[in-house]
């Protein structure tokens, strides 16, 4: 489980795998480029985590934005069965070093991504953020510099440590790395004239994405999101979805957490109704919430959590 954010403003936050940005005008190196992708309208978005949809080709990716000045988002695109969508980074180019939120599945995509930060900064990349511990998020994290600090909440640090301890591990899978710098609840670095506030919260926003639960704890990350929101922000990022201007970014984080409320009430619904687990991901109406990306393959996970959820049996620290 983790630690639900604490309110207040800083100047940069990283809370993940929301990445979550109070932006700011603190210093930045003064060769910084600018994005390689501008930013939509609000007008202009749809609202769809299908890049196809969106009308994008494969080609049109891996996807840069500059968020805020040597801010940047990263977006990858993945595959889950037939769907397409992306998994998004986050770095900070600063005078002293880059840091990094989230690398991406594979040792080559993220190779890729250290490829994409080298093309705009000749700063290393100095500290890496374990925002999922999930492996669409840190298969790849061998390919980040060696000498890098890598920071994570201690529930990821137990997760990864587990893999990577795991006899039955094939021998061919690339190298676990284990963060040694853990956060509680929260820290603050100081980068390059920069001040970041890590907080750490379950995967609990992503755009037009089915709610991603296997490792929820469905009420309190209706609470987590709620704090976030409450939180002097001026742009969400999610953890998979696309990154979009930030007014879309804020609206689709509450149409996210009324998803997670839809998902824990209907789910909640079929319990009070005696259902099994199997009858109810065979019963269950989530209404529009069907023709979000993934919802065939997340659907019966995040019933069987909240059934976990009100039956007393999900793990706890």
């Amino acid at each position: 489980m983790n630690a639900a954010p604490a309110k207040g403003r800083s100047p940069l936050a990283v809370l993940a795998p929301i990445t979550l940005l109070a932006l700011s005008c603190a210093p930045t190196p003064d060769d910084a480029p600018g994005a390689t992708t501008t930013p939509a309208t609000a007008d202009d978005v749809l609202r769809t985590a299908d890049p196809y949809t969106r009308g994008y080709t494969d080609d049109d990716f891996s996807r840069v934005q500059e968020l805020a000045p040597g801010v940047y988002s990263y977006e990858q695109l993945r595959s889950a069965g037939d769907e397409r969508f992306t998994t998004v980074s986050m770095f900070v180019v600063t005078d002293e070093g880059v840091l990094v939120a989230d690398g991406q599945g594979s040792p080559e995509e993220t190779r890729r991504l250290v490829e994409t930060i080298a093309g705009i900064t000749d700063r290393p990349i100095t500290h890496v953020i374990v925002c999922s511990d999930h492996g669409d998020h840190t298969a790849g994290n061998s390919e980040f510099p060696a000498d890098a600090r890598f920071y994570a909440h201690p529930t990821s640090q137990a997760v990864l440590l587990a893999a990577a301890d795991n006899p039955g591990r094939p021998a061919d899978a690339p190298p676990v790395v284990v963060p040694t710098h853990l956060v509680e609840t929260r820290e603050t670095l100081q980068l390059g004239g920069r001040e970041i506030q890590l907080l750490f919260m379950s995967e609990a926003y992503l755009n037009r994405i089915f709610p991603a639960m296997r490792s929820a704890y469905p009420s309190e990350w209706v609470a987590m999101i709620e704090a976030a929101q409450a939180l002097d922000v001026t742009t969400y990022v999610p953890g998979h979805g696309f990154v979009d201007p930030p007014a879309v970014l804020a609206e689709e984080l509450e149409t996210y957490r009324q998803a997670v409320v839809q998902v824990i009430a209907e789910a909640t619904r079929l319990h009070a109704a005696g259902l099994t687990l199997e009858e109810a991901v065979a019963e269950a109406d989530f209404g529009a919430l069907e023709g979000w990306s993934l919802h065939a393959s997340q659907a019966p996970t995040a019933i069987g959590r909240v059934y976990m959820e009100l039956n007393g049996e999900l793990p706890r620290p």
